[in-house]
């Protein structure tokens, strides 16, 4: 009987798994990990397609199919770290190109152009204080806010522990908090 899901599919002498279905399951909070360190939707998938291909690979095999959250992750931190090397060469030889921005869909939803410039600019704010934070404070809140995981979510996926998390978040927000009062953003 064939179980959805990943499984060994090999006979060698390390278990080679359904990286399809394992990618799969990750794919999204890979992402929004991986956009947290490069600031660029560009790059994201260019560093997952890397990620795809270092799994399959295996030169650091994953030998418990239960810790392939916190291998995965690894992998995108290392890709993430190639790419950004590649692309701070590319930039040197090019010299500086232009940023892609996101659009704005909540544009359409405000008749009041007071309020759309208001939300407009304390978005534009909160991004710039994102970008001054560390980039592991940055991919932190992003997992925690945009994925809506518990403690328990971010230290599995993270490898790392529920403690460890809960620090890490309150000390990104302390410093979240404190970026956003140097740009006079206050509460709503």
């Amino acid at each position: 009987m064939n179980e959805p899901g990943p499984h060994p599919v090999g006979n060698n002498s390390q278990p080679a798994f359904d990286w399809s279905a394992i990618l799969a399951r990750h794919e999204r909070w890979l992402r929004t990990a991986v956009f947290a360190r490069l600031q660029e939707i560009d790059g994201v998938d260019e560093v997952m397609q890397a990620v795809a291909v270092a799994a399959i690979r295996q030169q650091a095999p994953l030998l418990d199919l239960n810790k392939a959250a916190p291998w995965l992750y690894r992998l995108a931190v290392w890709q993430t770290l190639q790419y950004r090397r590649r692309a701070g060469r590319q930039r040197k030889l090019a010299g500086n190109y232009a940023r892609l921005k996101l659009c704005d869909e909540s544009i359409k939803n405000v008749s009041d152009p007071l309020t759309w410039l208001l939300r407009d600019e304390r978005q534009r704010l909160t991004r710039q204080a994102l970008e001054r934070l560390s980039r592991q404070d940055a991919e932190i809140l992003l997992l925690k806010y945009t994925e809506d995981w518990t403690y328990h979510d971010l230290a599995t996926h993270l490898g790392i522990s529920d403690s460890a998390v809960e620090a890490r978040l309150h000390r990104a927000r302390c410093r979240l908090r404190g970026e956003l009062a140097k740009l006079n953003v206050m509460g709503e």
